[in-house]
């Protein structure tokens, strides 16, 4: 390996650092990077899902999360947010940026993904991208990598499927569809899609493709760019609620005014792609149809609202 290229790599593990430190700072590093590298789909998919896991984290240090929620299970709420997205993001970025480092540098730099724990399937998936330029391609492969990299150290950890995933609050909250990605626009629509079975696998990537398709390929997407550009992102429910509900207080505290950084380890870095199969119908187009869920979330969250209500009548009674 040349002295430039391990000045590369050290470069990436710091700019990886900087970009991982919360919630915010995925998005941003996400979104910006998607202006300036067009061609990388994913990357605005990541960021526009990022804010959507903001407004899951902050929601849990406001109001009717305190009400309906006790303290340990929001908490264990939050750690699962984060994890999962401070996980990914130490994956995917430098996968970015040594995309990055080789246009500008006018070098294929893709050899270089092992020195961070990058799978062999997006080894595979990166060669191809830049002998072929399938964007579509690339960013299913994403999607299929992200979820499967969450898959053990997440979804399926003994502690995580016990106090979360298997938990009454959990069950609920997917029962009720709360479970649900949304893509908002400055008019104050909303679209998106919900997940059922959040533990399966197939169904997580599934979820990814379709809000893919929607956020990528719709006639929504200026919108979805127009909100992203114009919005910093915050953490709050109220980026996207204030043009929702343009006359109702904020419910939903900024991220960095009640979380702190939280500092991680990795653990395993195994390859996922050595025991697990690729199946071929992940990389199946999807046909969907983008519904304003606008009126849909309003009742959804006025059902939440009206259910914590009842929740503390009945407990009072």
């Amino acid at each position: 390996m040349s002295i430039d290229e391990q000045m590369i790599i050290e470069k990436i593990t710091k700019r990886t650092e900087k970009g991982n430190k919360d919630n915010i700072s995925r998005t941003v590093s996400y979104e910006r990077f998607y202006r300036e590298h067009p061609e990388i789909q994913w990357a605005f998919l990541a960021g526009m899902v990022s804010r959507n896991a903001g407004y899951s984290m902050t929601d849990l240090k406001g109001e009717w999360m305190e009400r309906s929620l006790g303290k340990n299970e929001r908490s264990m709420l939050f750690f699962t947010y984060e994890r999962a997205n401070w996980l990914i993001f130490e994956d995917a970025f430098p996968q970015l940026l040594l995309y990055e480092y080789s246009k500008r540098h006018g070098k294929d730099l893709m050899h270089l993904l092992p020195r961070f724990f990058v799978s062999s399937f997006m080894a595979v998936e990166w060669r191809r991208f830049m002998e072929q330029g399938d964007r579509r391609r690339l960013y299913i492969s994403q999607i299929i990598n992200e979820q499967n990299l969450i898959q053990r150290p997440v979804i399926s950890h003994p502690v995580y499927r016990k106090r979360v995933f298997l938990s009454l609050p959990f069950k609920l909250q997917n029962w009720l569809h709360f479970s649900t990605v949304l893509f908002p626009k400055l008019d104050g629509t909303l679209f998106g899609f919900s997940v059922h079975g959040f533990r399966q696998l197939h169904n997580r990537i599934a979820l990814g493709k379709k809000l893919a398709a929607l956020l990528l390929e719709s006639e929504h997407r200026c919108g979805f760019e127009q909100f992203s550009v114009s919005v910093p992102p915050t953490g709050s429910r109220r980026d996207y609620e204030q043009f929702v509900y343009p006359d109702k207080p904020c419910e939903s505290p900024m991220l960095r005014t009640v979380y702190p950084f939280i500092w991680h380890h990795r653990g395993e870095k195994n390859d996922w792609s050595i025991t697990a199969k690729v199946k071929h119908s992940w990389y199946k187009p999807l046909s969907v149809e983008s519904l304003d869920m606008t009126q849909w979330y309003k009742q959804k969250q006025r059902q939440l609202k009206a259910g914590i209500l009842l929740k503390e009548i009945l407990l009072n009674k």
